[in-house]
């Protein structure tokens, strides 16, 4: 009896370890966004019948992508963008455009590491530069072109922004590069570290006469706190659209994955991230559950 028992307990054993094993471990970074898509790529997997594991918000870029490669997690999602600094190709202006960044990104990611990039969400979460709506309004501000001829005007333009943002080549002096604008020192606030969320209050609070911020597209305040980004209509940054990266070999076992999470990405435009960042951010409403309601009004959870 006890050589059954026995048996019937290794048999459960190996079983479980079994299913462990072949359980697809999703990860994302420690930042909101990340968590909030890491979370919708875990509950749509499951929900499609797909066993899952839970790696959410599992480190910062670095680990997380380490983790991929090494085969420790089997899907995470990763901004567009960031392949130019994974291949050191950042100086190439394909990473300025959207469809070509992510054709570049997707051939290199499989040649080399066969990790493959399902379609991105069409949210670019890039340095912008967002106005306060009062001022967006009455000046017709929707796009740095607009924000660059009412600054050559004589525009009260005066932005809150970090040291990196203002001295980085790529951030600040790209843009004023690319639409042909100059802002002087005294349009020009600057704080300690890289907060957007300081910046967007700063513009909100007109604080010391700010009416302008530094941002990033998908920041959840920018709406909650009433700012209008200008649109990058030239590509003075690099596109940062979100998509899944997931192994190919777990792809091939799991061809479900890609049907079951390029609709809910495409879904995702920068208004809609916004809502829903600051659903987590602004109103402090749990990561899981803000994707849960998403997915269930759109019909991706019964």
């Amino acid at each position: 009896m006890r050589t059954v028992i026995a048996l019937m307990v290794g048999l459960a054993l190996a079983a479980g370890s079994a299913q462990a094993a072949d359980a697809v471990r999703v990860g994302s970074k420690l930042d909101a966004e990340s968590g909030l898509l890491g979370s919708m790529i875990f509950q749509v997997l499951q929900a499609n019948g797909i066993p899952v594991e839970n790696k959410i918000q599992l480190g910062p870029t670095k680990i997380v992508r380490s983790a991929l490669l090494a085969g420790e997690i089997d899907v995470y999602p990763e901004y567009t963008g960031n392949g130019a600094f994974f291949f050191n190709m950042d100086k190439d202006p394909a990473w300025k455009s959207a469809g070509a960044g992510y054709e570049k990104v997707r051939q290199l990611d499989r040649e080399k590491n066969n990790i493959v990039w399902l379609k991105p969400a069409p949210a670019n979460n890039t340095w912008a530069i967002a106005v306060r709506g009062d001022v967006a309004a009455p000046n017709g501000l929707k796009t740095m072109e607009d924000f660059s001829k009412w600054v050559g005007s004589g525009g009260k333009a005066k932005i809150a922004a970090s040291a990196e943002f203002v001295e980085s080549p790529a951030a600040l002096p790209s843009f004023q590069i690319t639409y042909g604008f100059a802002l002087l020192p005294e349009q020009i606030l600057v704080l300690a570290g890289g907060d957007t969320a300081a910046t967007i209050r700063a513009a909100a609070e007109g604080t010391s006469g700010v009416n302008t911020a530094m941002v990033y597209g998908t920041d959840g305040a920018i709406s909650a706190l009433g700012l209008v980004v200008m649109e990058d209509t030239k590509g003075a940054q690099m596109v940062y659209e979100p998509a899944p990266t997931v192994r190919a070999s777990v792809l091939d076992a799991h061809p479900k994955i890609r049907e079951a999470l390029e609709p809910v990405f495409a879904s995702l435009d920068a208004e809609t991230l916004r809502g829903l960042n600051a659903r987590i951010s602004v109103e402090g409403q749990d990561i899981a559950q803000v994707a849960t309601s998403y997915l269930t009004s759109k019909g991706f959870l019964k």
